[in-house]
């Protein structure tokens, strides 16, 4: 059984954890200095030593671990992790039942119950994201678990606990059979290519489902699509599925290129018919502006920080900005898909972006659609940042 410390939370923040705060932080806890060892067990107390709930030590973003249970009594062993699981794959039953799409996440962090963990299955093959060193402690209860309950072809893992968040690279493998890769999953009938052994990320994000869906079987058909940090082209390939006139795919790496060709030719397009540009997002925007091209459909899916030579692109900073360079090139009617994955702010003060730059363009708008997590994804109403997509489908 892991070590149990206890750790004093300052009054004005009992509430907040006794009506289901998740995310240990750092301004809520008296005595810090204690926190050691991460993947320690903490029970939480107040002021006169009275139980508030127990969870675990890990350092992720800004956060100290995550509360896991609210019973004094209740041990975090092999047993709660199978619980645990076990109720997130009760909840993806209507997922493993449809056979059109064979990607879709299983385990979704503090939605779930287990901050700092995710679990994704792509047919058959699951990927473990581990968020901290504290909750990889319990890596051996987790696997153990989730290869007693899931049928699979391989269980995969990737630490993103290096400094600042960041990846840490390796094979990945824990068990079952090494995939040949290019792995092939369907997600509403579409198929794409995906890869565990090429960094952090494996090709799609699958949060972006019912977004690409809507923009294939109700916006793409007919119109240019301008798709714009582009990754390995997912929304284009969509809306070339859609009937799209034509796409035009940009993003700075150069991996991009191959990629979308890939993803293209894996759904039978032709990708010799639309373009594929590895270029600044931005000087792509002046390019477009100085040429005169517009576009019936421009799509905004940017991290939420990049880097280039010539750019440092905060979402919170640049967003507005971003936006206005879109409007700028986006046709009359036509369709601007906003996005963002940003947690560190709202859909309201998204909202707020849009509305100032069309207003700062003179230009008047409708939002039309809008879309937060999957079902998939599940989330708390006590942590609203874990509900971090927003997306918002405007027409001009």
């Amino acid at each position: 059984m892991k070590k149990e410390i206890t750790i004093k939370i300052k009054q004005k923040y009992i509430n907040k954890y006794k009506e289901g705060y998740p995310l240990l932080t750092k301004e809520s806890i008296v005595n810090l200095q204690d926190l050691e060892r991460e993947g320690i067990i903490v029970k939480l107390v107040d002021d006169k030593n009275r139980f508030v709930a127990k969870g675990y030590y890990g350092r992720q973003n800004k956060g100290y671990g995550w509360v896991l249970s609210r019973k004094e009594n209740e041990i975090i062993d092999i047993k709660f992790f199978e619980k645990k699981i076990i109720e997130a794959l009760n909840k993806r039953t209507p997922f493993y039942n449809n056979p059109s799409t064979t990607a879709f996440r299983i385990f979704n962090g503090e939605g779930d119950g287990i901050g700092g963990l995710t679990i994704d299955n792509f047919d058959g093959y699951y990927l473990i994201n581990w968020y901290s060193k504290g909750i990889y402690k319990f890596r051996d209860e987790i696997i153990n678990s989730l290869k007693k309950l899931v049928g699979f072809k391989a269980i995969y893992q990737k630490k993103r606990f290096n400094i600042d968040g960041k990846y840490v690279e390796e094979d990945g493998f824990i068990l079952g059979t090494r995939g040949q890769f290019p792995v092939i999953v369907k997600e509403n009938d579409v198929n794409f290519a995906v890869y565990f052994d090429e960094g952090a990320m494996v090709g799609v994000f699958l949060d972006q489902r019912e977004v690409r869906r809507t923009i294939r079987d109700k916006y793409a058909k007919g119109r240019t699509v301008l798709n714009t940090f582009s990754y390995t082209g997912a929304f284009s390939v969509f809306s070339a599925l859609g009937g799209a006139a034509k796409t035009t795919s940009v993003d700075l790496a150069n991996r991009s290129l191959s990629k979308t060709i890939e993803q293209f030719s894996i759904n039978n397009i032709d990708y010799e018919a639309h373009d594929i540009i590895v270029e600044d997002v931005f000087s792509y925007f002046k390019y477009a502006q100085k040429k005169g091209l517009k576009y019936d459909m421009v799509i905004l899916d940017p991290p939420s920080f990049a880097k280039s030579k010539k750019y440092i692109f905060s979402v919170e900073k640049d967003y507005k900005n971003l936006l206005k360079e879109a409007i700028a090139i986006t046709e009359e009617n036509g369709i601007i898909v906003a996005s963002t994955n940003s947690s560190s702010f709202n859909m309201k003060k998204f909202k707020g972006y849009i509305k100032d730059a069309f207003s700062e363009m003179n230009s008047k708008y409708n939002i039309i659609e809008e879309y937060t997590l999957p079902s998939d994804f599940k989330t708390i109403n006590e942590y609203e940042k874990g509900n971090y997509l927003k997306v918002i489908f405007i027409k001009i």
